[in-house]
């Protein structure tokens, strides 16, 4: 419904508006071998892509940004990107309708759009494991500071950004065909993201840091959920002002609430986040920046604590003393990123580490009467017992080598391999005029999930090299090709190979 009232708004803001309207024509073919369409070839395009060895789309976009009223102390934003696809999760795709407005340096967004990673390189980098750019963008209200903003009374030594926004999920129809209904799906799930990022630095010093974290929420909707006996069950989830501010703040129980077992419940909805952290150098010629990020789902890897100290008998809920369990500091991201401003080959190097293994250890034991030890471990990346964890359209919303849901050969949405380990590398530059490359490698070992972990472990090699060449303005003027070469290698996501070809027509239409 949102699409067809924003279709409405967006005409006549066009033909009101001052500035400039951006159009884009896009072309793309995909062709390959093996079992899939190679890693690279698919991961971090905001869900316009496909797992299929061979898929293509037609896609058509017109955006006026806010950047065109930029001398103002407001601003108007709005677009609609349009494709159609073949051999995807479906033939027709709004990928983006959104109207956004700005007042001095605070936004407001209505739609979907797709919105960049902080913290890292958006072309080179393996991806944010909460708030990443490898599916589709959910329609949303958000409001958000997008930019860094004085925080007052600190001398401009401290800055701030973040957002706020609650939306919706649009793959019922996927989900239902994708599962057959025979294994655990849902409809009509609600979102709700967050996000605050800190900027320490002296002004003028080339040295500054950024701390800061980002959290996702699933919540609401109906679960059909498969039971002890095979048949699907369906559980209405709580939607009310009460779970929008669980949402925001976790509180209350997942699940029925006259449930018998409430002391072992979770907080209400599917709660994710990550803690993140970035440390400049900028000199004129060159930068670096080291950043890392761990990840989390439960307030034991939030904090890396667990209470550890309840009593037996029959007062066995209640807390005695200050006794905690200090988990091992294991999963995280690391990355190192170079840029060269002045080497024209080589602009960017990227280099991360990804582990994921841990996840609070093997063992998950809540105490009982009679014992009242606590160990919060198996906390399950990317999953959830009520909700189809953390995907959208088959896609995982984060880091693409936790394996997502489209690879699965048996209509189960769930991320099949989400303990792991990898070694990642990217590089850009620009050696002629016009003339754009990136090159990505990926090693990964997967090991499965803790509930079903691989008889051996999975390794896997994930290999692009892709250029593009945007021709001059005096020749053709908005036309732009990109080749793509992509290939896999490994019993993780098996031995494929693919080409992919996108061609560009953009330009701007002055009024």
């Amino acid at each position: 419904m949102i699409y067809i009232v924003l279709a409405a708004l967006l005409l006549p803001l066009e033909m009101r508006a001052q500035g400039e309207l951006e159009y884009k024509v896009e072309s793309q073919v995909t062709i390959g071998s093996g079992d899939h369409s190679p890693l690279w070839l698919n991961a971090n395009k905001y869900g316009l892509s496909s797992v299929d060895k061979s898929n293509g789309y037609l896609r058509a976009a017109l955006q006026r940004p806010l950047a065109c009223d930029s001398l103002k102390k407001w601003g108007l934003g709005y677009g609609v990107d349009l494709a159609a696809a073949y051999n995807n999760t479906s033939s027709f795709i709004v990928q983006q309708a959104f109207v956004e407005g700005r007042w001095r340096k605070s936004t407001l967004l209505l739609g979907s759009k797709e919105l960049p990673m902080e913290m890292k390189n958006q072309e080179l980098s393996s991806g944010s494991q909460v708030l990443g750019i490898n599916a589709r963008p959910i329609p949303q209200i958000r409001i958000a500071y997008p930019d860094y903003v004085d925080v007052p009374l600190m001398a401009r030594w401290v800055q701030f950004k973040g957002h706020l926004a609650y939306g919706w999920f649009t793959d019922n129809g996927w989900q239902k065909d994708f599962t057959s209904q025979k294994s655990s799906y849902t409809e009509d799930v609600l979102f709700h993201s967050k996000a605050g990022f800190l900027k320490i630095g002296k002004p003028g010093s080339p040295f500054s840091g950024e701390i800061g974290m980002e959290m996702g929420c699933q919540f609401g909707g109906h679960s059909y959920i498969v039971n002890s006996k095979g048949a699907v069950e369906r559980n209405v989830n709580s939607v009310t002002l009460k779970s929008y501010f669980r949402a925001l703040v976790p509180g209350g129980n997942d699940g029925d609430d006259a449930n018998p077992d409430q002391a072992y419940k979770g907080a209400e909805g599917n709660h994710v986040g990550a803690w993140l952290l970035r440390l400049n150098y900028e000199r004129p010629t060159w930068a670096v920046h080291l950043y890392g990020e761990h990840y989390f789902e439960d307030l034991s890897a939030m904090f890396q604590l667990d209470y550890d100290n309840y009593t037996t008998g029959s007062k066995w809920m209640e807390k005695h003393g200050h006794r905690f369990v200090l988990y091992d500091f294991k999963d995280m991201l690391v990355g190192l990123e170079v840029n060269l401003k002045q080497v024209s080959w080589l602009n960017s190097l990227v280099f991360e580490y990804i582990y994921t293994k841990y996840q609070s250890g093997p063992i998950y034991f809540d105490h009982k009467k009679y014992l009242p030890d606590h160990l919060g471990g198996k906390d399950a990346y990317y999953q959830h017992w009520l909700y189809t964890g953390w995907q959208h359209w088959g896609q995982v919303m984060g880091n693409p080598l936790y394996r997502s849901p489209l690879y699965n050969t048996n209509g189960s949405i769930q991320v099949q391999d989400n303990r792991f380990y990898a070694f990642h590398l990217g590089l850009s530059g620009d050696p002629l005029p016009g003339l754009h490359y990136r090159l990505l490698g990926t090693a990964q070992k997967g090991f499965g999930t803790y509930s079903s972990p691989f008889d051996d472990p999975k390794r896997n090699l994930s290999l692009l090299a892709e250029v593009g060449y945007r021709m001059p303005e005096r020749v053709a003027k908005g036309w732009g090709a990109k080749l793509g070469v992509g290939y896999d290698h490994g019993a993780l996501l098996g031995n494929n190979f693919g080409l992919q070809l996108t061609i560009t027509k953009s330009g701007a239409i002055h009024f």
